[in-house]
């Protein structure tokens, strides 16, 4: 997985690479996808460098919960919270991870159908 110097979301997060912000805390980042897969497509990523989901252990266990705080308030200020959405992680290069850095992919704005394709 990435360093933290070469990777792609820590240095959208130090604002070297400009993104779409949709919002954030002192801890997480929400930001559009520039290839969006469903009319509201978000990535939710704590701006603590993590290579993936099981990078999480006893010393970050409270991340997962401030990142699903900010998936709510995205699906609010997009307007799908009440419709639906979808929240997805994919962890490792089976999993479909492709960026080295903890993310959540949250999609919204249309019936999402399972499985997903």
């Amino acid at each position: 997985m990435a360093t933290m110097q070469d990777c792609l979301f820590c240095r959208l997060v130090a604002g070297q690479i400009p993104s779409e912000r949709v919002y954030e805390t002192e801890a997480v980042l929400a930001f559009r996808d520039i290839h969006p897969q469903a009319p509201a497509h978000v990535l939710v990523i704590p701006k603590q460098h993590l290579d993936g989901f099981a990078s999480l252990d006893e010393r970050t266990a409270e991340l997962p919960g401030q990142m699903a705080l900010v998936v709510n308030e995205v699906a609010r200020r997009l307007a799908f919270f009440d419709s639906g959405y979808r929240v997805v992680c994919n962890q490792g290069v089976d999993g479909g991870q492709t960026v080295g850095h903890l993310h959540w992919h949250v999609l919204g704005g249309r019936a999402l159908h399972w499985p997903p394709g």
